[in-house]
């Protein structure tokens, strides 16, 4: 067995697919020894494309007041203690500014599916952004929207879109998530923000409630024939307020063992150590990049309302995790022989 997962990392980094029961058996084969071949094999790749360098994103969390009632979200609509907020269109230029001074030049605004933002306000805000600050990239992260409404946000001036499919399992979905949503929808959502020419991430989280590896494996494979720009993973972690505040959280180590495989699958694409890796564990942004990972968002939101954009509990919002902090993350990522740089970003053709 042990010879067959050193043939199977090997074979994946040369072509970049394997077979869906293949995946599974990476897997259900995890241990030390294929860990630390495949987080090998997988710095080896980013670096023939992005070398030691790590890009840092300023991420901006404009709203947590949302529409839907997802299972494991601590922003979902039935969750009553939750104190909502919303940044006016003012605030969120403000932290564009200080992002923008502190060296930040992708911008990613990230919310709750809140009706408030209309394509119009949207569109103001992007051109308001691009307007001052014309040499960076915007993200958003801001859910399920029709197609003419991400043509319009496109045209407006945002690059990329954060969309993350939680789950390529349709029936995993169904139970993390309200009958209103659907699985058609979110993969619709997906193909058009790539037909319309975004750089698109999608993503899915580790661990999460009635996971399989089976689901794991048709995760991976969702990457490899989707072929997104980016890809967000991170360990599922619970929320006091939610359905499945005691359900178990994933781990880092499996999350790593996953960027790694998916580093290799796509060896060119943006993929961050994410706030939930940092969470789960104190050395998880460092863990993340020596698997693979090649991106990190600190918060640039204003401090007085990280806290209450819970996503699951105790999520960091300070220290390293601050954009205000960006030296200390700078002298973090060096610690292990990374730069952090200012730069849009943007993802890489592979030579």
């Amino acid at each position: 067995m042990r010879k067959e997962l050193f043939g199977l990392a090997d074979r994946l980094a040369r072509e970049h697919r394997l077979e869906l029961d293949e995946y599974r058996a990476l897997i259900d084969g995890r241990a030390p020894e294929i860990t630390a071949y495949l987080a090998d094999l997988a710095v080896q790749a980013r670096k023939r494309i992005y070398g030691n360098t790590v890009y840092i994103r300023g991420l901006i969390e404009i709203g947590n007041v949302c529409k839907n009632d997802c299972l494991y979200c601590g922003i979902r609509r039935g969750n009553t203690s939750c104190e909502r907020y919303r940044l006016s269109h003012e605030e969120i230029l403000a932290c564009c500014r200080e992002g923008y001074t502190l060296g930040f030049r992708t911008f990613v605004l990230q919310g709750g599916e809140d009706p408030f933002w209309t394509d119009d306000r949207l569109c103001l805000l992007l051109r308001a952004i691009k307007q001052e600050h014309p040499d960076v990239a915007v993200t958003l992260s801001l859910g399920e929207r029709s197609r003419e409404s991400y043509a319009r946000l496109k045209e407006a001036g945002a690059d990329r879109y954060l969309l993350r499919h939680e789950t390529a399992d349709a029936t995993h979905y169904a139970k993390l998530h309200p009958k209103e949503l659907s699985f058609d929808n979110r993969m619709r959502c997906l193909t058009d923000l790539k037909s319309l020419g975004y750089q698109v991430g999608c993503g899915f989280m580790v661990g999460s409630p009635y996971q399989t590896s089976s689901m794991l494996a048709r995760d991976l494979q969702f990457v490899e024939q989707f072929a997104p720009d980016m890809c967000g993973i991170g360990p599922f972690i619970p929320q006091s307020d939610t359905p499945f505040r005691h359900e178990p959280a994933g781990s880092a180590e499996l999350t790593c063992y996953l960027l790694s495989i998916l580093r290799l699958i796509r060896p060119n694409f943006l993929l961050p150590a994410t706030t939930a890796l940092g969470t789960i564990h104190p050395g998880g942004r460092e863990m993340g990049i020596l698997s693979g990972a090649n991106v990190v968002m600190p918060n640039l939101s204003p401090a007085s309302v990280r806290a209450k954009y819970a996503l699951y509990d105790n999520k960091l919002s300070d220290g390293s995790e601050s954009a205000q902090c960006k030296d200390e993350l700078t002298q973090r990522m060096r610690s292990i022989g990374y730069e952090v740089v200012t730069d849009r970003g943007d993802v890489k053709p592979i030579p």
